[in-house]
């Protein structure tokens, strides 16, 4: 999924509304298993629940402000790409691991293909990082990369170090020293609870992007920002409003991409 550009230019208090109003009124439709679309009168009344001026989004004849306009308009179109697209492309493991194994019988070029850090009868590969290495591997030509770098992501210029990312990323591209690219990767697909560790990689991927942000504004530097998601239980059942997250910070340009679950047929 790549960002609509009709909302690539919002401001920074265009997404406090959305971060304020979807918190307030929720993400998803209770009992539905749909993304929320709020109404105005809804932005309305959440605004002024939580003391703020909701004539920012409702004029007094119950019109839309420009502002109210722009978030109803954007709401629309993130239920919708969730809705529709997103839910579509979310594998569940029986899923992943036929992918897994189709691809791997069509490979070209290897690999590192890990196994999951799951104990007993889920202890299987780690189904949607080896999809993503293989398509990688194939696309490049086999020329180097690192798909498991064990240091920080690191950005020099004439022999001195600019800046040092905060935390390891799961894949860099051609390596972690100027790379043109880096990616993470959120597979979960025998998660019992959706608990703080899907919040913190959300959480991490956010971290990151705001850090790569930083070193294009200030240095003029720019590192594509990939993040890649699966498991439909954990996602769409347990987490809709972490992929409402997700497309936000697709929007605000934390991430340049996300792609989510099937990337190949």
């Amino acid at each position: 999924m790549v960002p609509n550009k009709e909302f690539l230019k919002q401001p920074k208090m265009f997404w406090a509304y959305v971060r304020t109003l979807s918190q307030q009124l929720g993400y998803t439709v209770r009992g539905k298993g749909q993304i929320k679309v709020p109404t105005l009168s809804e932005m309305k009344t959440g605004l002024l629940a939580l003391g703020l001026d909701a004539s920012k989004v409702a004029a007094r004849n119950d019109s839309p402000t420009p502002l109210g306009n722009e978030l109803l308009k954007y709401f629309e179109y993130r239920a919708l790409v969730l809705n529709t697209n997103v839910r579509t492309q979310l594998m569940n493991a029986a899923e992943a691991e036929k992918l897994y194994i189709k691809l791997r019988a069509e490979a070209v070029h290897d690999c590192p293909l890990p196994m999951n850090k799951q104990s007993g009868d889920k202890a299987k590969p780690s189904y949607f990082t080896g999809i993503i290495n293989m398509l990688i591997a194939d696309g490049v030509g086999g020329v180097g990369c690192n798909y498991a770098p064990m240091s920080l992501t690191t950005v020099t210029r004439k022999g001195a170090a600019v800046r040092t990312l905060s935390r390891r990323v799961d894949g860099a591209f051609p390596g972690v020293v100027n790379p043109i690219a880096v990616w993470e990767i959120k597979e979960y697909y025998y998660t019992t609870t959706f608990g703080s560790r899907i919040a913190d990689g959300v959480y991490e991927t956010l971290v990151d992007g705001m850090e790569l942000e930083e070193l294009y504004e200030k240095e003029g530097i720019e590192i594509k920002h990939y993040l890649m998601v699966d498991a439909y239980e954990t996602w769409w059942e347990k987490g809709r409003s972490y992929l409402c997250r997700l497309v936000d910070m697709l929007h605000m340009r934390y991430v340049d991409e996300v792609l989510f679950g099937l990337l190949y047929t």
